[in-house]
């Protein structure tokens, strides 16, 4: 009885310690940067509709992973639409898909904060098409989107997220594509963890528009995206074919990477 309870309590920590480690993990990278202000702005959450930057960027070049072995996740918002009672508060429909196991979830997107960015971007050679902007800009904070138990492999994605945005010289709010010409150039970064509704599977589980935060060692790539050679089989393969058009696979993969599969 007593090695049983010894063993049981080992497995505890080490379930507690895994969880914990998973929990930074998605706070850590999104909170802190240099160039962001400490004044808050969250006040312009009653006036201004963030609904379109969350849903801005095609899915194709919309990348994440869920677990340590970088399996592929595609993550697609379908619906997005601000709460009437509540300004701070997106409510959101969705799909996920995983090899070939697509399930949709509902949830919300809860911004905590709005910060002004210290110093303005100017953006490479287009850059003189943002003159006259106001300011840039990142909302901050976390989201929750569960999906439907009746699902197979079904469970919560729960954690953080960043977006930026900025207000354009006819004070209307843009997607911050300022620097989308530059190496590790990203945007809607959300960082996490995907819980089984039974409790019993736990995995980090991040996405973002063209790179992936804190993606460890699968992302290789110099001016954009690319797998790591030795993740390519969980779900990476078509990327990379996709990134060599003279590849004789090239084809085969343009369709895979462009499916509009959540339909």
């Amino acid at each position: 009885m007593k090695v049983a309870l010894f063993v049981f309590f080992l497995l505890f920590i080490s379930y507690y310690n895994s969880y914990s480690q998973l929990s930074v993990q998605k706070f850590r990278h999104i909170e802190e940067s240099k160039n962001l202000s400490e004044s808050e702005l969250k006040n312009q959450c009653d006036k201004l509709d963030f609904s379109k930057l969350l849903n801005h960027t095609d899915n194709s070049v919309i990348y994440g992973f869920i677990g340590n072995d970088y399996q592929r996740i595609r993550i697609k918002f379908i619906a997005i639409s601000k709460n009437p009672s509540s300004p701070e508060l997106y409510d959101v429909y969705g799909k996920s898909m995983v090899k070939n196991n697509i399930d949709e979830f509902h949830g919300t997107i809860k911004i905590s904060k709005i910060l002004k960015l210290k110093v303005i971007k100017h953006g490479c050679e287009n850059g003189y098409l943002f003159k006259g902007m106001k300011g840039e800009y990142s909302i901050l904070g976390d989201y929750t989107f569960s999906e439907n138990k009746s699902q197979t492999h079904s469970g919560v994605f729960k954690g953080n997220f960043r977006s930026d945005y900025f207000i354009n010289k006819h004070n209307n709010i843009q997607y911050d594509d300022i620097e989308n010409c530059s190496d590790g150039y990203t945007n809607n970064q959300f960082i996490g963890e995907w819980k089984s509704y039974d409790g019993n599977t736990i995995k980090k589980c991040n996405w973002g528009d063209f790179r992936i935060p804190n993606s460890g060692n699968l992302d290789i790539g110099a001016g954009e995206f690319s797998p790591d050679d030795k993740y390519l089989a969980f779900g990476w393969q078509s990327r990379r074919d996709y990134s060599i058009q003279t590849s004789p696979k090239y084809k085969q993969a343009k369709k895979i990477e462009e499916a509009k599969w959540w339909l």
